[in-house]
């Protein structure tokens, strides 16, 4: 199971609009937002199954998203075999199988970053903010941005005078979470993402973090690679799990 550091950074970093228990599960209203911030999910500290048990659990999940006017989802950690079964049963197919990555910041830090290449800063400038709307991260992804309450900032990286991509940090504890990091197609294979990344870590730092991690899907082997390139290991996975 992913440990109870890097998923409390999760809910921490990149919150769901509200969160709602449904006995050993915890629910989202997501708001637009995407998967992770929609899905129920398990969580390290959540109460046990009730007497009906996980069957039970997905039930009132399932009421809960419905309450919410939003697709039944779950996220499922690859060794929950249990939930995996309850929702097989119930007619759900596993899909977008997504690993959880990390990397100590300190090395992240060690090569000086190239003046103006890559700068930290909260609130997100509006050419910031039409760069990720052009990489599909919408409004609604960008509000998840601004609910978040533990120390954040919005990396804008620059190429040629010009800017050419984006990402948002945020940490929690020793813990700190990269999302949403998108580089203008023109500007893509120079770099850019590399020198982005360490500004993120430069800011973990400087926040008490010791590790960054962030989430890739297992199909997207060239994000795979620049993020192992990076010093990036895989530390644990889940997959997203729908009916069909």
């Amino acid at each position: 199971m992913i440990s109870g550091a890097f998923d409390a950074a999760w809910a921490a970093t990149w919150p769901a609009a509200e969160y709602v228990l449904a006995g050993g599960l915890v629910v989202g209203r997501g708001a637009g937002g995407g998967g992770r911030v929609s899905c129920a999910r398990r969580l390290e500290d959540a109460a046990p199954a009730g007497q009906g048990g996980i069957g039970a659990d997905v039930e009132a999940a399932e009421a809960r998203h419905r309450a919410w006017g939003q697709p039944a989802l779950f996220a499922v950690e690859r060794e929950d075999a249990a939930l995996a079964h309850a929702l097989r049963r119930r007619g759900y197919a596993e899909s977008e199988p997504t690993l959880i990555l990390s990397s100590p910041v300190a090395p992240l830090c060690e090569p000086e970053i190239p003046s103006v290449t890559a700068m930290a800063l909260w609130p997100p400038l509006a050419i910031q903010r039409e760069l990720w709307l052009a990489c599909d991260v919408g409004p609604e992804r960008q509000a998840i941005m601004e609910r978040v309450q533990t120390p954040k900032a919005a990396i804008i990286g620059r190429m040629e005078d010009r800017a050419a991509g984006a990402c948002f940090v945020a940490v929690q504890g020793e813990v700190a979470l990269m999302h949403a990091l998108a580089v203008l197609p023109q500007w893509r294979g120079r770099g850019l993402g590399a020198w982005m990344v360490r500004r993120a870590a430069r800011f973990a730092r400087a926040q008490g973090a010791a590790q960054l991690g962030l989430s890739v899907t297992e199909d997207n082997a060239v994000a795979r690679a620049f993020y192992a390139r990076l010093g990036f290991s895989e530390i644990g996975g889940y997959s997203y799990w729908r009916q069909g």
